[in-house]
């Protein structure tokens, strides 16, 4: 199919790594909470780095759905998987903690250059000069070599999937991913090129390299990838996710959300096709870019509702 092809010719233009490796992992800490137990782990990334991550075990019997949460940017780099845990940071972000009390097994790792993976500070102290360039420089130094950042995070994104889906207590068949922001955009990239994910939810990240060039809203820095706007952009990403659920969600004076309506719109004929019109989900809200708490909870529920946990 023309969406598998798509698929492949993205995948090889990314140069991605093998995605059904799984890492094994080390138990660091271990805290009960209300309703699950948080494991502070690490395992081994792409390049043979640590990841630090949250895995949230819901107290319940049997076996569970999952989701792997990427957190977002918003130049806190020392904020990553304990925003998502809801340890520090914004609340609206703290996804993990929710979805774990809702019976979701949740893995929440730190991307390359936030919190734990930050090369001259770890835990949730900024630092914030230091941090931009590690974060400039990994970007650079990939790109120089003839490969992308993005690579790097989809990689050990698919790691992370991988470790969450095969885990005893996860029902791969019911293991998705979700992310806001910069967490969107790592949604909208991985689930395109593993057709392994079954659902995922991005939230404002959905906005193309047209219109983020003809506005001047920045790129994020995994986002930079050489030629790849010559070819493609964000509606065929979404195409390669077909058919399987996705939920945009954007909001009007979000810049970074800004042409989400005719993204979803150029995407859908591929759902259709596959008669799955109702699996590609968009809902557009009033406000900026900042999760609100009418967000948060539709989110939630969504995830909930797609999973159907016992």
């Amino acid at each position: 199919m023309v969406r598998d092809q798509l698929r492949r010719e993205i995948g090889r233009f990314l140069g991605l790594g093998r995605k059904n490796s799984t890492p094994d992992y080390q138990i660091i800490e271990k805290q009960r909470c209300e309703g699950y137990t948080r494991f502070l782990i690490s395992y081994q990334g792409s390049e043979n780095d640590p990841i630090p991550a949250y895995l949230l075990v819901p107290d319940r019997d049997g076996v569970l759905p999952g989701v792997l949460i990427h957190h977002q940017h918003n130049g806190e780099r020392h904020l990553g998987k304990s925003e998502v845990c809801g340890l520090a940071g914004d609340p609206l972000q703290a996804f993990g903690a929710e979805l774990a009390k809702r019976g979701l097994v949740v893995l929440a790792p730190d991307s390359i250059c936030f919190e734990d993976r930050r090369a001259n500070r770890q835990g949730i102290i900024a630092a914030e000069e230091s941090d931009f360039l590690q974060h400039y420089n990994e970007m650079c130094c990939r790109i120089l070599k003839g490969s992308s950042l993005m690579k790097k995070v989809i990689d050990d994104a698919n790691l992370g999937f991988n470790l969450l889906a095969k885990h005893p207590k996860a029902d791969q068949r019911r293991t998705g991913i979700l992310g806001h922001s910069y967490g969107g955009n790592t949604v909208i990239f991985q689930m395109a090129l593993n057709e392994e994910i079954a659902f995922g939810c991005s939230s404002g990240a959905a906005c193309s390299y047209k219109q983020k060039m003809q506005a001047g809203t920045g790129i994020e820095m995994a986002e930079v990838i050489p030629g790849f706007y010559q070819k493609y952009d964000l509606a065929d990403l979404i195409k390669c996710i077909a058919p399987r659920p996705l939920l945009v969600v954007s909001a009007a004076e979000d810049k970074y959300s800004a042409d989400a309506e005719q993204i979803v719109a150029q995407a859908r004929p591929t759902f259709s096709n596959l008669n799955a019109a109702a699996n590609l989900m968009h809902r557009r809200y009033g406000g900026g870019h900042a999760l609100t708490a009418e967000r948060f909870a539709n989110i939630v529920e969504w995830i909930v509702q797609i999973t159907d946990p016992v």
